[in-house]
């Protein structure tokens, strides 16, 4: 289960897009499993939050090209994928 929300969660640092409103919801498919996220700035970060439909809940910090947080009940990080476009996060 943790490998499979790690490559979700890099895979939705790579799905995000260039421009992400704040707090909206996003949802995608990797490997039959679907996660939805918000994801929220805070500072110099970007907040991943969200649950899998298999019941595992994650939250995850994007900062300075290195992701970082739990994963259901696991402590993880990484380096965000090199072909990721940095996350840039529209606010009003």
């Amino acid at each position: 289960m943790i490998r499979i929300l790690t490559a979700a969660a890099a895979a939705s640092i790579l799905f995000a897009g260039p421009a992400l409103a704040r707090d909206a919801e996003r949802v995608f498919t990797h490997e039959g499993v679907t996660y939805a996220y918000t994801a929220t700035p805070k500072g110099d970060a970007t907040i991943l939050e969200g649950s899998a439909s298999e019941g595992g809940k994650f939250r995850l910090t994007v900062r300075k090209g290195w992701v970082s947080g739990y994963a259901g009940n696991a402590r993880v990080s990484f380096r965000a994928p090199k072909s990721a476009a940095p996350v840039t996060l529209a606010q009003r």
